[in-house]
């Protein structure tokens, strides 16, 4: 997500509760995305974390007081219409009050009515407050104000409770910043995507698999949430956390990923096939482990595995089915027959010899080539190039329903 929160300016709006000593590690991690933050802090704020804390971390001047010896340098103004996106966090009961009431009695709440940036609302309070139905409403009413509501998290709260209440962690706050900026172009829509390798049993210890990490395809999965899509992700093994906002589905075989596929593809309309799936199974896995014998060799019979991909191609339906060639040589021309052979909207091709386009890297350059031709991507970092892919899955989805309706 750093390619899109880089260049940003957040402003960041610091509510009294104890969880604003957070805001201290939020500001680091924007910063590293490249973003530039403005702190703005109400009075009770500065009772948990102090100003010139935030300062130095931010590089930028904290707002703190509407009539302060600041006001003259940053105003809520000048801090309102320089901002890009707004995170509220931590928003505690009485800020998030002050909010849905239009009142404007302190730096952040005036900064707030001025703003017309997306604003991301992270409520962190005792569990007892946010299920009061005077915070419940206030929430609602942020929400048709068009701001964006994070969903606490649950556990061992500073006050001794235990639930609901504690703000997300700053990676989750930073994909709500992102998802905030996002076009929504697939707001609505049901994308299913698969991710990682496949795992096929020789004994009860061993298996065969493969290098991928699964970045690429979780990277797809937080892309589509970021605009606005219904995201079912269906991966091997990974040791990936789950995107935010992403349902996961796991599995092992590529027998288990075809079935957890092949039984959500027609609800969905978007299905982008990132997986590197075995093309081969032992046609019999040992039911103990294969011991080693002094001076023998191993041989291994295989069988294939079903082609997945061709077959969610039959699957009835007006969806646009993405598919990945993991390629040595002769990129293009494995990509153009694959795009024919497997009845594929847009194959994305790559070859994994290259440096830093390969396995297990952060980074990735593919060429997208469909019906209407190739475009190439240079090097990217994978969650620019899932946007990359996703860009162009939409206006293929475009152009499929502009020639239905025509």
């Amino acid at each position: 997500m750093k390619h899109i929160l880089s260049g940003k300016r957040v402003l960041l709006c610091v509510g009294g509760g104890i969880a604003a000593y957070k805001t201290a590690e939020i500001i680091r991690r924007l910063r590293a995305c490249d973003a530039d933050v403005q702190v703005a802090m109400t009075p009770a704020a500065r009772e948990f974390i102090t100003p010139l804390t935030l300062q130095t971390l931010s590089r930028n001047r904290v707002a703190t007081d509407m009539f302060g010896g600041d006001a003259s340098a940053i105003d809520h103004i000048a801090i309102a219409e320089s901002a890009d996106v707004v995170l509220v966090a931590p928003a505690t009961a009485d800020l998030i009050a002050r909010m849905a009431h239009g009142l404007a009695n302190d730096i952040v709440t005036a900064t707030l009515l001025v703003t017309r940036a997306p604003v991301v609302v992270a409520p962190a309070m005792n569990s007892n407050m946010l299920a009061h139905p005077a915070t419940v409403a206030n929430l609602e009413r942020l929400a048709g104000f068009g701001h964006r509501l994070v969903t606490s998290d649950s556990g061992e709260l500073a006050c001794g409770y235990e639930g609901p209440g504690r703000l997300p962690d700053p990676e989750a706050l930073l994909a709500e910043l992102a998802a905030a900026l996002s076009p929504k172009d697939l707001a609505g829509v049901r994308v299913l995507v698969s991710a990682g390798p496949t795992r096929e049993p020789l004994d009860p210890v061993r298996y065969l698999t493969n290098r991928s990490s699964g970045r690429m395809g979780y990277a797809v999965a937080a892309a589509a949430w970021r605009r606005g899509a219904e995201v079912t992700l269906v991966s091997g093994p990974t040791a990936l956390a789950t995107p935010r906002g992403v349902t996961r589905v796991d599995v092992n075989s590529a027998i288990e990923m075809r079935e957890a596929l092949q039984s959500r593809t027609a609800a969905s309309a978007l299905v982008v096939m990132v997986a590197a799936v075995a093309d081969y199974r032992p046609c019999s896995a040992a039911s103990t482990k294969i011991k080693k014998q002094a001076g023998e060799g191993l041989t291994l019979a295989l069988e294939q595995n079903p082609d997945i991909v061709a077959g969610l191609s039959k699957i009835a339906g007006e969806r646009v089915l993405v598919g990945f060639a993991a390629e040595t040589d002769d990129v293009l021309r494995h990509a153009r027959d694959k795009l024919l052979r497997k009845g594929l909207d847009l194959v994305v091709a790559n070859d994994v010899t290259r440096p830093g386009a390969g396995f297990e890297t952060e980074t990735n350059a593919a060429v997208l080539v469909d019906a209407g031709g190739e475009q190439e991507t240079g090097m990217l970092t994978k969650d620019e190039l899932a946007d990359r892919i996703l860009d162009r899955a939409v206006a293929l989805r475009t152009l499929r329903t502009r020639d239905r309706q025509s």
